[in-house]
C-alpha cells in the first residue's frame, strides 16, 4: 500500500502515511449494527450485522452516508478489531455479516477474515466502482454480493461523482460478482450469490431504464434485483437543480415496469415511505 493503486482512481498515494483519494489511510468504521432495513433476504429476521466503514473512492454528490464517505466521522481501528466487530455482530444474532463501502479497504477487511471467519455469511456491499483484480483477492472471504449498478451514462457519472469511467469499470466488477450461485434458504434467507441494486434518481428514469437492459443482457432475467426508491436530497444535491427533489410515483414506476418488461422474476421494490432521513443511520461510534 506504498502506492495505492486498490480502486479505479489508482492515485498512488503512501497509506502507510497519508490519506488516498478515498479520503482514509487505513480501517475507520463509523457504526456497527444489526440493520432491519436491508433487503428482506438481507436483514431477515434478526437484521444484518452492518458495519459501516469510512471514506469512498466515488464521492457522489448525493451520498446519503455523506458524513461517513467524506471520512468526517468514525474511529480508526485495526483488523484484529474489526475481526472482534464481526464477532460481536456474530453474537447478537446478526444474520451476516455486511461490509458497507468496503472497496477501498477490501485489502485490511481480508485480513480481519483471516483472524476470524464468521459462521453467518459475509455480505459485500459495494459501490460497484471497483476493480475485478481487487474483487478476486477479497472473492474467497464473500458469501453475497450486493453492489450498486448506479449510471449507464458516463456523462451523469462524471456530472454526479467526478468519475466517468463509472460504468467502464461497474460493467466488469457486477459480471465477476454474478458468477456466484445464488442460494436461498427454505424460509427466505440468502445464504450465497448476489442482488443487483439500482437507485432511481429524479429526472434519471432513461439512465436507470438503460441500466437494467445491460443487466437483463448480460446477467440474464434470473438475477435478483434491488429497486430503490429511498433518494432524499442529501450531501451536495442543493448543486443540482434536478437532485433537490425525491423521485416521484412516474418515475419510480417507469423503471419497475421496465424491469418486468424485460421478464425480470425476483425483484425487490420500495414504497414512498423509504425516502425519509429517519432511515439514515446516527454515526455513533
Amino acid at each position: 500500500m506504498n502506492k495505492c493503486t486498490l480502486c479505479p482512481v489508482s492515485c498512488g498515494a503512501d497509506r502507510n502515511t497519508r490519506a488516498g483519494k478515498c479520503g482514509v489511510k487505513g480501517l475507520t468504521v463509523a457504526k456497527y449494527y444489526l440493520h432491519p432495513f436491508e433487503e428482506p433476504p438481507i436483514s431477515h429476521k434478526n437484521g444484518s450485522g452492518t458495519v459501516f466503514f469510512g471514506g469512498c473512492s466515488l464521492r457522489c454528490a448525493f451520498c446519503q452516508n455523506y458524513d461517513v464517505s467524506r471520512a468526517n466521522r468514525g474511529k480508526e481501528i485495526t483488523p484484529k478489531e474489526l475481526a472482534e466487530i464481526f464477532r460481536k455482530l456474530e453474537n447478537m444474532g446478526a444474520e451476516n455479516i455486511n461490509l458497507v463501502t468496503p472497496d477501498h479497504v477490501s485489502h485490511l477487511i481480508a485480513e480481519a477474515l483471516t483472524l476470524y471467519r464468521p459462521r453467518v455469511p459475509v455480505v459485500y456491499n459495494s459501490s460497484g466502482y471497483c476493480k475485478t483484480e481487487a474483487l478476486e483477492q477479497i472473492a474467497p472471504y464473500v458469501d453475497i454480493w450486493l453492489p450498486d449498478f448506479k449510471f449507464y451514462s458516463p456523462a451523469l457519472a462524471e456530472r454526479y461523482t467526478g468519475r466517468k469511467d463509472y460504468f467502464g469499470y461497474a460493467s466488469q466488477a457486477i459480471p465477476f460478482m454474478a458468477q456466484k450461485p445464488v442460494v436461498f434458504r427454505e424460509d427466505g434467507k440468502m445464504l450465497s450469490g448476489i442482488i443487483v441494486r439500482h437507485l432511481v434518481l429524479p429526472m434519471n428514469a432513461g439512465d436507470s431504464k438503460n441500466v437494467l437492459s445491460f443487466l437483463r443482457a448480460v446477467l440474464g432475467a434470473d438475477t435478483p434485483l434491488s429497486l430503490m426508491r429511498q433518494y432524499v436530497p442529501m450531501g451536495e444535491a442543493e448543486r443540482f437543480p434536478e437532485l433537490t427533489r425525491k423521485t416521484n410515483a412516474r418515475e419510480y414506476a417507469r423503471v419497475v415496469d421496465h424491469a418486468l418488461s424485460l421478464g425480470f422474476t425476483n425483484v425487490y421494490t420500495q414504497k414512498k415511505e423509504s425516502a425519509d432521513v429517519s432511515f439514515v443511520p446516527a454515526w455513533d461510534f
